[in-house]
């Protein structure tokens, strides 16, 4: 497990045991990392994703607390860290979209408009280098749409919609916890447009079936 996961496991527990409750202050970082037998660049980068998530509060210049949930809500909210290193079936979701995806990066070489491909430009075009993780995710989720609707088949893009809602998770804590990982995402993106908008459906099937398969090699290696 990433020394991250396991940091962010031994502050859940502390707020399972009651030594964290919601509202608490959690104690100054080198105290915290002493004490939980972790660098300081550990505990930092375990404190950034519970923000993201909403399971701390970062106040810069007063300290970092654990936010107002009640204890059931903060620990529905931290064992997706868990549940994404036991739950086999992202894992499967991930084998399938690797199937999948490329031929579609390859269909769509043959069936993609100028409109759409102009489309999907803009959207590229609409997240920075700088942007959160929840934009970065949800930018993910719309390219991957927008290629498959480009094919004309609306089963496929059907298939594809479920298949990445059941990964989100997976894509969220890579990109919490993986540095690069958004600039990386947006030039993978570039990289399969570019290759669909010259019609070169050998180098968008390569292009793309590496991008999906990033991430399942992240995970495999979480877990």
């Amino acid at each position: 497990m990433a020394v991250t996961d396991a940091a962010i496991l031994k502050i859940k527990e502390m707020i399972v045991s009651g030594e964290l409750s919601p509202g608490s202050r959690l104690p100054p970082e080198k105290e915290l990392s002493e004490a939980l037998g972790l660098s300081r660049n550990s505990l930092r980068e375990a404190v950034k994703a519970l923000e993201v998530i909403r399971v701390l509060d970062v106040r810069r210049g007063d300290g970092t607390y654990v936010t107002s949930l009640e204890p059931r809500l903060l620990l529905e909210a931290m064992s997706f860290v868990v549940d994404l290193h036991q739950d086999d079936s992202v894992l499967e979701a991930l084998v399938v979209r690797r199937m999948l995806e490329p031929q579609v990066a390859a269909l769509a070489c043959r069936t993609i408009t100028d409109e759409r491909t102009a489309a999907i430009e803009e959207l590229l075009a609409g997240v920075g280098a700088d942007a959160d993780v929840e934009s970065l995710v949800a930018h993910d989720l719309c390219f991957h749409r927008a290629l498959a609707e480009a094919t004309g088949n609306a089963y496929l893009t059907s298939l594809l919609d479920s298949l990445s809602s059941d990964t989100v998770r997976a894509r969220v804590w890579r990109g919490i916890t993986e540095d690069g990982a958004v600039a990386r995402t947006i030039d993978e993106h570039r990289g399969i447009l570019d290759a669909v908008r010259q019609r070169n459906a050998e180098l968008a099937q390569a292009l793309m079936f590496v991008h999906v398969s990033g991430v399942e090699h992240w995970l495999r290696k979480a877990r």
